[in-house]
């Protein structure tokens, strides 16, 4: 059995956005040589996400809206965790419900993918470097 591990790293300038990683993840597949496996992408830090759906712009920006009602960044004062100074209570919640890590099959060297999927990472607290952990076994 076959084991590659590769980092991908983040700066996002804004507080939040989607990057579709797709061809990041398909790259670690091809030099990881795997054939047949598994591949594990998940974002390293407790304030970002990874998950699997359509590269749409129209579901980004319905995504946005939607956890900006689930959980308002505004007022920062609503959240206890806001009490140690920081001011991203919002972006924990935000990645509870999106989610932490995907998993995917890889079949014949590539990622077996429904019609659609791709690998999304979520920005929740940008601002600073963050990394995403793709981790690939198989023969």
């Amino acid at each position: 059995m076959k084991s590659y591990r590769e980092e991908l790293w983040f700066n996002v300038r804004g507080r939040r956005t989607f990057i579709n990683i797709t061809p990041d993840v398909e790259k670690a597949v091809a030099k990881s040589g795997v054939k047949e496996g598994l591949v594990l992408v998940n974002a390293m830090h407790i304030t970002a996400s990874v998950f699997i759906n359509d590269d749409e712009s129209g579901l980004h920006q319905d995504y946005e809206r939607w956890l900006e009602q689930l959980a308002p960044h505004e007022p920062v004062s609503r959240y206890l965790h806001n009490r140690t100074g920081e001011d991203n209570g919002d972006a924990h919640l935000k990645r509870q419900v999106m989610g932490r890590e995907v998993v995917v099959a890889i079949t014949g060297g590539r990622l077996d993918f429904g019609p659609w999927e791709q690998i999304f990472y979520g920005e929740f607290d940008g601002g600073r470097r963050k990394r995403v952990l793709v981790k690939i076994i198989g023969e």
